[in-house]
C-alpha cells in the first residue's frame, strides 16, 4: 500500500465517512483538502466534520484560518506538504480528503507557486458570473459565456499570472480513489443535505457572520453563505435562497466530476449506501493490491 491516499469526489458523496473508516484500518492521519473547511466558523455550511465524529483520528488543516483572512493556494501547498512530511516521519499513512481538486494538485504536483499569486479560484462561480467578471476587465471580450475553461483561464492569467496545467509531475507516490454514485441519487442527497443543514442551524450560523458585517473571499465564494447573504440583504426570498443553494451545490458537484476526470488518474468506486462496509472493503482491497 502506498503511503499517501487521496479520497476525492463530489460534494455529499460520502468522502468524510470513508476517510474515518479507512484511517482506522491503515493507521493514517487525515489532511483536509476542502478549500472552505480551512476556515473557522464555517461549519454547517461546509459540512465540516464534528469533533465527536472523528473517532480519535488525528485531523489536520481544519479550522486554521480566520474567516476574514485570505488563504491562498500557495498557503495550502506549503501547509499541506509540511503536514504530509510530519505524518510520514511518524511512520503513519496520509489520507488527503476533500473535493477541491486544485488544492490536491497544488500539494502533490510540482507547481512552483509564489506567495502573492493564486489568490482566487472559481470553482463555485457560475458561467454567467465568470462572464461578468471577464467583461469588467475586457468589455470587448470574444470569449463565449459557455466556454468556462477559457473564462477561468483569462481570469487566472489576469489575477494571478499563474495557470494550472495537466503537465505538472507528481512529487509524491500516491493512490487516488474517488467515490461516486448515480447522478440523480447524488442530486437527491445534495438537496436533502441542504435541508439537514437548515435544520442544524445554517441560518443562524450565516446570520451571525452577516450581523458582524463579515464580507470576505470565503463568504463571497462559499455555497450556502453567499446565497443567504443575499437573503439577508433582501435580494432573495428565503425559499429562493434555499433553492439556489441546492442548485449551486448540484452544479458544483458536476464541475468536480469534470475536474477530477480531466486532471487526475483516479479509480472510481460506487458508494453502497445500503451497506457502506462493502465500499470500504472494495477500496481497502484495491489499495492492498
Amino acid at each position: 500500500m502506498k503511503n499517501i491516499i487521496v479520497i476525492a469526489g463530489p460534494t455529499g458523496v460520502g468522502k468524510t465517512k470513508l476517510s474515518i473508516q479507512l484511517a482506522k484500518l491503515i493507521d493514517a492521519e487525515i489532511i483536509n483538502a476542502d478549500s472552505m473547511q480551512v476556515y473557522k466558523n464555517l461549519n454547517i455550511g461546509t459540512a465540516k466534520i464534528k469533533d465527536d465524529e472523528k473517532e480519535n483520528i488525528i485531523h489536520h488543516l481544519f479550522d486554521i484560518v480566520d474567516v476574514n483572512s485570505i488563504y491562498t493556494i500557495f498557503d495550502y501547498q506549503k501547509d499541506c506538504r509540511k503536514e504530509i512530511e510530519k505524518i510520514l516521519k511518524k511512520g503513519k499513512k496520509v489520507i488527503l480528503v476533500g473535493g477541491s481538486g486544485l488544492y490536491i494538485r497544488s500539494a502533490l504536483y510540482d507547481y512552483k507557486l509564489e506567495e502573492e499569486n493564486i489568490k482566487n479560484y472559481y470553482d463555485d462561480k457560475s458561467n454567467s458570473e465568470l462572464f461578468e467578471m471577464v467583461k469588467r476587465i475586457d468589455s470587448n471580450t470574444t470569449i463565449h459565456i459557455n466556454n468556462r475553461k477559457r473564462l477561468i483561464r483569462f481570469l487566472q492569467k489576469k489575477d494571478n499570472n499563474q495557470e494550472f496545467t495537466s503537465y505538472a509531475k507528481p512529487i509524491y507516490d500516491f493512490d487516488m480513489i474517488g467515490l461516486t454514485t448515480d447522478r440523480k441519487k447524488l442530486y437527491n442527497i445534495i438537496d436533502n443535505r441542504v435541508d439537514k443543514m437548515i435544520d442544524e442551524g445554517l441560518i443562524d450560523e450565516v446570520k451571525e457572520l452577516y450581523d458582524k458585517k463579515i464580507i470576505s473571499k470565503a463568504i463571497n465564494t462559499g455555497i450556502g453563505y453567499k446565497e443567504l447573504y443575499k437573503y439577508f440583504d433582501g435580494d432573495l426570498s428565503f425559499d429562493d435562497a434555499i433553492l439556489l443553494i441546492k442548485r449551486n451545490s448540484r452544479r458544483y458537484a458536476k464541475r468536480q466530476y469534470t475536474f477530477f476526470n480531466h486532471q487526475f488518474s483516479i479509480k472510481w468506486f460506487e458508494t453502497d449506501y445500503e451497506d457502506f462496509s462493502i465500499t470500504i472493503n472494495d477500496i481497502y482491497n484495491y489499495l492492498m493490491r
